[in-house]
């Protein structure tokens, strides 16, 4: 294409309007089907143009006279230099709040180039759809979908959160314990669903999901609660059925400790995690902190836990070092029962080792269990001089014998 558009250049300029329609639909004849379409957009020349070149061409004992060629600047002035104001008014519609006009009839519609054309009509524009297309093209539009970028107001200890979780996860590794990455995936819905991507099946057998998605009672809804091994690129995720609470994200961890964590770390002491400020293992849930205490009373771990911090989720070292591994096994598949979610969450490998194991959670977990002022006071925890609503130590409890 890029030397089609070199030939053009160096050519158009030096031929007349009947030279560059018969130039243009040469080429396009030469290149065969898909040509017009190639030659319109390297040289500029419109296809409407190269199809009459092409008739030209099929009859070429027909000679055109030389009076008959158009003139330079020959031919229908532009819009834009016949109608002053139509640059003007398109702008206006296009963007009626940044142009000063709150109250346009465009504001809270979809803006396609029909409904454009519409409303320059109504303002006296003879002007056709097509036309409203390269107006915009020629203004600088261009079709763009909503990106995100605004994060909202930044904490000022937000990096400094981020290097002081850096700098305990090394030490915490350089001492052979362990540390791990938490969260919950994206709740999924069980059944016949459309899931988002392709998979390869025979040509022209797409399989057919449900239209709408809505709750199938009958089968619920999974939650997904992983735990990502930093050191030994391993991930636990237990399948949740009933609520994302504090209790089940702990629970997701002991069952990582007894099933996994354990064995991979026989001499440890300490356990490091890494979570979110929100959700189910937030920085000021109570109940995060009450059932870390079990959990550290029980294994006989102190357990460290620095949270990210705000607004910064997607910077959690497990969305991307395990749950997009996830979603891209299970890509184009409907997630019909849970024992297909725990297989498909199970099977998922990379190149650089990561491998999975996933159970189901049957448990049930009720919302709104409250922990008291006294019960919070009786924990047995050491927040750090930096940030201890962030940064805090859970070690175990000494059981006490009668």
């Amino acid at each position: 294409m890029d030397l089609l558009k070199q030939k053009f250049a160096a050519l158009l300029p030096a031929l007349n309007e009947r030279g560059r329609r018969l130039a243009a639909a040469a080429e396009a004849r030469a290149l065969g089907y898909g040509g017009v379409a190639k030659v319109a957009r390297a040289s500029g020349v419109s296809a409407s143009t190269i199809w009459r070149g092409l008739r030209e061409l099929q009859k070429p004992g027909r000679r055109l006279e030389a009076s008959k060629v158009r003139r330079p600047g020959g031919g229908r002035k532009p819009l834009r230099d016949t109608e002053p104001r139509l640059a003007t008014d398109l702008d206006s519609l296009v963007e009626p709040v940044t142009r000063g006009d709150p109250d346009s009839p465009l504001r809270w519609t979809c803006k396609s180039l029909r409904v454009l054309a519409k409303q320059l009509q109504a303002m006296g524009h003879a002007i056709s759809y097509p036309t409203v297309g390269t107006l915009l093209h020629q203004a600088g539009y261009s079709l763009q979908a909503n990106r995100k970028a605004k994060e909202g107001a930044q904490h000022p200890d937000r990096n400094a959160q981020f290097e002081y979780i850096d700098r305990a996860i090394r030490r915490q590794q350089s001492a052979g314990q362990p540390v791990i990455s938490v969260d919950t995936k994206k709740k999924e819905l069980v059944g016949d669903f459309k899931n988002p991507g392709r998979e390869w099946r025979p040509r022209g057998t797409p399989q057919r999901v449900r239209v709408h998605d809505f709750l199938l009672p009958a089968k619920g809804k999974a939650i997904p609660y992983g735990v990502y091994d930093l050191t030994r690129n391993a991930g636990w995720v237990s399948v949740g059925i009933d609520h994302d609470t504090a209790a089940f994200a702990v629970n997701s961890i002991r069952r990582w400790w007894r099933t996994m964590g354990r064995r991979a770390y026989p001499r440890a002491r300490t356990l490091l995690i890494t979570a979110d400020a929100g959700g189910s293992n937030g920085a000021r849930t109570r109940l995060w902190k009450w059932e870390l205490q079990k959990l550290a009373t029980e294994s006989r771990l102190g357990i460290a836990v620095h949270h990210l911090p705000p607004g910064t989720s997607k910077w959690n070292t497990i969305e991307h070092r395990l749950f997009s591994f996830i979603s891209q096994n299970w890509r184009g598949r409907p997630l019909v029962s849970l024992a297909v979610i725990v297989s498909l969450i199970a099977a998922t490998r990379t190149r650089a080792g990561l491998r999975v194991r996933c159970e189901l959670d049957p448990g049930r977990y009720p919302e709104g269990e409250k922990i008291t002022d006294g019960q919070l006071s009786s924990l047995n925890i050491e927040r750090a001089r930096f940030h201890g609503d962030w940064n805090y130590t859970i070690g175990p409890k000494r059981r006490h014998h009668k």
